[in-house]
């Protein structure tokens, strides 16, 4: 056993020896802190459902929102909020027995139905603990990466959702907090964002911070006709007049062509019907036309895909078009987040590098209203993707369509400096191995696309075979010839790819990433020095295996397209089906 190493000493033992003195003893006020927070920290693990689920209540979140309830505990908010407990006392017992009282919180407080679990938890543990924690970053952040997130749109929402639900359950504290908040948020955020501020500072009567954003907006340059269906009419109005204070000949030019303003309003009425019939009427009589009126803007916001969709067949329309506050049909989908829409204004030509006045493009508008968590989370089995996630995808893969386009006018441009020649090969020799690997892959589908874009009755470029042959000059061939044979080439390989990008995208990102990190001699598995081929091989058979993956995905994609048209079409069919029986029996 090991000797013991304490020591005693005696009275008289030198200043060396004397033990250090106790620590000093903790005041009562600070016990009373490390009991407090203690009970704070226990209180708030009460929230987190992964904790224990002893909830004797719930607070149901609108349809809107997910409809997912938060379990809470009405002893502990009854005792600490006068709200909850008037609430609780007048809920009718429950039905049957076990089923817990349940709070609808789009009936429960004014704003309600905007209000989202991650802004309700934090708020309801306030009044559980005292303590406001700080809002979850993946809540508040944006998924461009360019933003600086200090007034980025999810970053806005989330305070928004938490001043709905702190002026419902009347915690002034809170309150008085987000407001502050907010109002930072007015002088720095974009304008659309300030409005809805406008709404939460009406419904929650927030009289400072309201006037501050009717300021805010009067003296932007969002476009009247969006303010007036997307705000009260007695705010709409406010705002009429401050513009008109501050604007004084705005009155005079609202009233120059009151016919020309009726008609247009009449198109915009029968859009709001969903009768594109009606607007195609109305443009035959009289001189309007859907971009005096702004037509393809407004449907863009505010009708439904299927009408908008129609709206475009009347081929009148002008997509590029900027409204009066810069922004074009898309830019507007964008904001709405409307996959469908903005699907159609893509393939009818819509511009995705279009920018607003303050430099946004259509990919940073959805972007900066995405909350990163809206994209990055896991989905459940059978759950489908956003419509956040979808918009961003279709823009992503039509920006990767324009860069490739632009990136072959501009090596036909240089085909004519000899400088670039080596450049134009080069694209050349690229174009010609991606599309040797397609056909290693699968054979049949490359074959298939080689044959719609005629790339089987051109010649083969040489150079795959062998770079040195670039410098060769045929005796029969003149330069002039050269350049077109080669150009024939370059133009049904570049078709070929994009038509391989449009119909197997997920095979099309593998064989780029590959092409961008690994040589092109794996083509030859035959060639150099033993080790070199059993690698060759390996990196072959992982290639390979991506691929197939790759293909897979892309072949559930068409499968799933094509038996949703398949069942669309059906629909249409038996639709008209019972049109005719209709019809045959009127006749009768």
């Amino acid at each position: 056993m090991e000797a013991s190493t304490i020591s005693f000493s005696s009275p008289s033992s030198s200043p060396q020896s004397t033990p250090p003195p106790p620590p000093p003893r903790a005041t009562p006020t600070e016990l009373e802190a490390v009991r407090l927070r203690r009970l704070s920290d226990n209180l708030e693990r009460l929230l987190d459902p992964a904790f224990l689920d002893c909830a004797d209540a719930e607070v149901a979140l609108a349809a809107g929102k997910g409809g997912a309830a938060v379990g809470v505990h009405r002893c502990i908010l009854a005792a600490r909020s006068a709200f909850f407990r008037d609430h609780f006392a007048s809920l009718p017992p429950p039905a049957a027995f076990g089923e817990k009282p349940r709070l609808e919180l789009a009936d429960l407080v004014p704003g309600g139905r905007h209000i989202g679990q991650d802004a309700l938890v934090p708020v309801l543990g306030y009044l559980y603990t005292g303590r406001l924690k700080s809002a979850p970053q993946d809540a508040t952040v944006c998924m461009d990466d360019a933003c600086g997130h200090g007034a980025c749109r999810p970053a806005i929402d989330f305070v928004v959702e938490s001043m709905y639900a702190a002026s419902g359950f009347q915690i002034s504290e809170l309150v008085s907090l987000f407001q502050r908040r907010l109002s930072d948020f007015v002088s720095t955020a974009l304008d659309e964002d300030v409005v809805p501020i406008v709404h939460v500072a009406s419904t929650c009567e927030l009289q400072d911070l309201l006037n501050q954003s009717l300021q805010r907006i009067a003296v932007s340059s969002l476009d009247s006709r969006y303010l007036e269906k997307e705000l009260p009419d007695d705010i709409y109005c406010k705002i009429k007049e401050i513009r008109q204070s501050v604007f004084h000949d705005e009155s005079e030019n609202a009233i120059l062509d009151p016919e020309h303003e009726k008609r247009v309003r009449n198109i915009l009425k029968a859009l709001d019907s969903d009768d594109v019939d009606l607007v195609g009427l109305l443009l035959k009589e009289s001189a309007v036309t859907l971009d005096d009126a702004f037509a393809v803007h407004y449907a863009a916001a505010y009708c439904e895909p299927k009408v908008f969709a129609e709206l475009l067949k009347l081929n009148s329309a002008n997509v590029n078009l900027k409204n009066n506050s810069g922004y074009t049909p898309l830019h507007i989908a964008c904001m709405r987040r409307e996959p469908d829409i903005i699907l159609s204004l893509v393939e009818r030509g819509a511009s995705v590098m279009e920018r607003t006045p303050d430099g946004r493009d259509a990919f940073t508008i959805c972007k900066r209203l995405t909350r990163e968590k809206d994209c990055n989370r896991k989905l459940e089995k059978c759950e489908e993707k956003s419509k956040a996630y979808l918009c961003i995808d279709i823009l992503e893969q039509e920006l990767k369509r324009k860069s490739f386009i632009l990136d072959q006018i501009s090596i036909e441009e240089s085909i004519a400096t000899p400088l670039l020649v080596d450049n134009f090969h080069m694209r050349l020799i690229n174009l010609e191995n991606r599309v040797a690997f397609a056909r290693i892959f699968f054979p049949s589908e490359a074959k298939l696309v080689m044959r719609i874009a005629q790339a089987d009755s051109t010649e083969e470029f040489a150079g795959i075979r062998n770079f040195s042959k670039l410098k060769e000059v045929d005796l029969n061939e003149t330069p002039t010839m050269q350049n077109k044979r080669l150009r024939e080439r370059l133009d049904a390989l570049t078709k070929t790819v994009e038509l391989g990008r449009r119909y197997f995208p997920h095979c099309s990102d593998v064989l780029d990433k590959f092409l961008i990190e690994e040589s092109t001699d794996l083509i030859y598995l035959e060639t150099g020095t033993p080790e070199d081929q059993h690698l060759k091989r390996m990196r072959f058979s992982e290639l390979k295996e991506d691929v197939r993956k790759a293909f897979t995905k892309d072949k559930a994609a068409v499968t799933a397209i094509a038996s949703s048209a398949s069942s669309s079409s059906s629909s249409r069919y038996e639709g008209r089906g019972r049109q005719s029986n209709r019809k045959s029996k009127q006749s009768r």
